[in-house]
């Protein structure tokens, strides 16, 4: 379905709640009888529709609108309501209940088919099997789905598509007249029979919060609505439950491993508006039940609460002290390769290299030689990639098996590219499998590996590196190299300054900015900033240079400065892609110069393309830019991963992206996963290179304005960083080097070796 842009704005900002429009009296409801047309505006999660109907008495289709279970084009409506005026769409009809049919006549059946509504079947497909079968093409499709056969197109394999969505479909609409009665919208209703088929109805009428742990896209405030329409109480023990363990997710989202159990009680108290008492029954039974672990940390020297209790969801408990466990393991064994000399091995790589190693890089490589563990730390131009190049030099004459990986699959590809060795993302590295269970590479079947070089280790979350320790060989070297003034992972954390700060693993820091760094005013300025300092600023008028700062106080104008910069002035001053080299990477998803409304302009200006597929409030295009916000295992793709989109079957209600050569389809109801990413944010931006940076920061952005975050912005150009916005903003955010706290116990643990 295609919806101008412009009208989805319109439609979100007015047409559900607005109260200008004139509604209707208290007149007996109308009654109107028509088909439908055409679906003009959906809106996924609560089910509002605006729709042209076919009416007969009226010249030209009626508008309607109101919250409807999934219709489709040629279905016919019989509809009560009223009649309301709104002032930019003008006269429509407001459906307050209504019935649908199948459609009877030839031309309402190939509409209805051809809607997109089954797979399988798209316009054209649609319009050969009316030609066949005319009025009784449903009912053969219900009824004889196998005389489908002699239609032109359409095999075994096709037939037995149409028959299960067209099953599908019946199903789901008995489901979706449940679900709608008790506040589930359109897009949820379908997760929710994907997920449950026949038994859905039994499942949420049971236990309705079993859809915030069942279904990505379906929260426990969703749950809760649904709940509360059924009829559970407030204080139910189920919803206690489930409630702590949604604050406990929502914290772990803000990077908490675990949270203080009295200010967790307090704040679960506060959301779910219950006594205290409900609450510590709900921990006490969750805890049995292995959801949650509590712990007791006063046998620990601690500055953390006088009754040092710690709630941790039960994997990140796991986790945290598997890596101490593990830590220690490869700490405390023998390394598989045999000894070197220390002097000898650096003189032969200096020649190897044909390079004059600085005394910090000497000392790093010796390290890496003798040591089981280490940790290589610093920022950009200081030398990581030629100490991760000579190691590779020194270990593989000795015949040691070096693996190499890195967080996302940019950063992998970075990693190949520098050392001209091939390195893969931690996940293929340890071979996950979504069909088998997760990752295959553990303490049972360790990875065959002498030597493991990790890259960009601020980006490694709680759970990962736990996974990752379990599968390192306990004779095999760990060498993690990361720069730890970058923003903490995404995920739970914060790992990297926490083994630091622990002193158990020996830290190599690198602080010498490089002559051929130091002509690079972006990495000259990501040091400045990381010392508190303001950016050295060039002229724009002169030689063309790495690093610019546009000043601009207004923010649509630093809107207008952001569209210009990316799709003229950059790409004609430099030579670069609008979409292929440019990213916009932005502190805020909200506002005039977030990501979201970023997104919607330089989407129409970049691929004004006519191909589009709109789901609620967002619209991909053919050759889009988008990321993955979310880890899919099955599918292999990760958060933060970003590809084109190639494909858009209306047919088969699939859309493909391509990411980086491997073709990904999505089902229309998992376009959840992906969004634009013409402009995206600093955190998504980690781990990721790009030839050009176009980086707003305006006073608005003052709540979330940090040193790390910009400075995590700045290093994220290679060639070019244009920054638009207010001087004082950027000074602020520079001198700002508080960072939020995240409750995490490792660097503790770590401390007990």
């Amino acid at each position: 379905m295609i919806t101008p842009k412009k009208d989805i704005e319109y439609f979100m900002k007015d047409l559900s709640q607005n109260q200008s429009i004139k509604k209707p009296d208290n007149r007996p409801s109308d009654e109107l009888e028509g088909q439908i047309e055409r679906i003009t505006y959906i809106n996924e999660e609560n089910g509002y529709i605006v729709a042209k109907v076919n009416v007969p008495g009226f010249l030209s289709p009626v508008t309607i609108v109101g919250n409807l279970l999934a219709l489709a084009p040629g279905e016919m409506l019989k509809m009560n309501g009223g009649w309301e005026t709104h002032p930019k769409f003008g006269r429509q009809f407001r459906v307050l209940s209504h019935t649908t049919m199948l459609p009877a006549s030839v031309k309402g059946i190939k509409k209805y088919l051809g809607s997109g509504l089954i797979k399988g079947i798209g316009s054209v497909m649609a319009s050969r099997i009316v030609k066949k079968f005319g009025e009784k093409t449903l009912e053969v499709i219900d009824e004889r789905i196998e005389q489908l056969a002699c239609v032109e197109g359409i095999g075994e394999k096709r037939i037995r598509m149409i028959k299960k969505a067209w099953a599908d479909q019946k199903e789901i609409r008995s489901v979706m007249i449940f679900l709608q009665e008790h506040g589930v919208g359109v897009s949820h209703a379908t997760k929710i029979y994907r997920q449950y088929g026949q038994r859905s109805i039994a499942v949420v009428s049971r236990n309705p919060y079993k859809l915030a742990t069942d279904i990505i896209g379906i929260g426990f405030q969703t749950a809760d609505r649904i709940a509360q329409n059924l009829g559970f109480e407030k204080g139910a023990p189920v919803r206690a439950e489930a409630g702590i363990l949604y604050v406990l997710n929502q914290l772990s989202e803000e990077g908490h491993v675990f949270y203080p159990y009295e200010p967790l009680i307090i704040r679960c108290c506060e959301i779910l508006e219950v006594d205290r008492e409900t609450i510590i029954k709900a921990f006490g039974t969750i805890a049995l039940d292995g959801q949650i672990v509590i712990e007791d940390l006063n046998q620990l020297p601690d500055e953390f609460e006088p009754n040092r209790k710690a709630v941790y969801l039960t994997r990140f408990h796991v986790s945290e002290t598997g890596i101490s466990r593990h830590l220690s393991r490869l700490i405390s064994s023998h390394k598989t390769i045999r000894s070197m000399d220390l002097e000898k091995a650096v003189d032969w790589v200096q020649k190897r290299i044909d390079l004059q190693l600085a005394p910090r890089q000497i000392d790093a490589i010796k390290r890496a030689i003798s040591d089981k563990v280490l940790i290589i730390t610093g920022g950009p131009g200081t030398g990581k990639t030629t100490i991760i190049h000579a190691i590779i030099q020194i270990y593989r004459p000795v015949g040691a098996r070096i693996f190499l990986a890195a967080p996302t699959g940019r950063a992998s590809k970075r990693m190949t590219e520098a050392t001209g060795q091939p390195a893969r993302t931690i996940h293929r590295m340890l071979e996950f499998k979504w069909q088998k269970g997760g990752f295959q590479r553990n303490e049972n079947r360790p990875l065959e590996a002498d030597v493991i070089i990790l890259d960009e280790v601020s980006m490694i979350d709680t759970i990962l590196m736990y996974h990752l320790l379990k599968a390192v060989p306990s004779g095999a070297t760990l060498i993690m190299v990361g720069d730890s003034n970058q923003l903490p992972s995404v995920g739970p954390g914060n790992v990297l300054k926490d083994v630091i700060n622990s002193g158990s693993i020996p830290v190599i820091e690198l602080n010498e900015v490089f002559r051929q760094a130091r002509e690079s005013l972006i990495i000259m300025n990501a040091h400045r900033i990381n010392k508190g300092k303001v950016p050295e600023i060039r002229d724009p008028g002169e030689d063309l240079g790495d690093f610019y700062f546009i000043e601009q106080e207004d923010p649509d104008q630093a809107l207008h400065i952001v569209m210009e910069l990316v799709c003229k002035r950059i790409p004609q001053r430099f030579n670069m892609r609008p979409k292929e080299d440019i990213q916009v990477v932005t502190p805020m998803h909200k506002g005039i110069v977030g990501t979201v409304n970023l997104n919607m302009k330089l989407q129409d200006s970049l691929n004004p393309s006519k191909m589009e597929i709109v789901r609620g409030d967002r619209g991909f295009r053919l050759n889009d830019k988008v990321m993955q916000i979310r880890n899919n295992y099955e599918k292999e793709v990760f958060n933060g991963d970003i590809g084109l989109v190639k494909s858009i079957d209306t047919e088969n209600q699939e859309v493909v992206v391509d990411y980086d050569g491997r073709a990904v389809p999505y089902d229309y109801v998992e376009l959840d996963e992906i969004i634009l990413a013409y402009a995206i944010s600093v955190h998504k931006a980690q781990g990721s290179e790009y030839p050009a940076v176009v980086l707003p920061i305006l006073s608005q952005h003052y709540l979330l304005l940090q040193r790390n975050l910009i400075y995590t912005a700045v290093t994220r150009g290679k060639r070019l960083v244009v920054m638009v916005g207010s001087k004082k903003a950027l000074a602020m955010g520079v001198r700002n080097e508080r960072t939020l706290k995240r409750y995490t116990y490792l660097e503790k643990r770590l401390k007990g070796f």
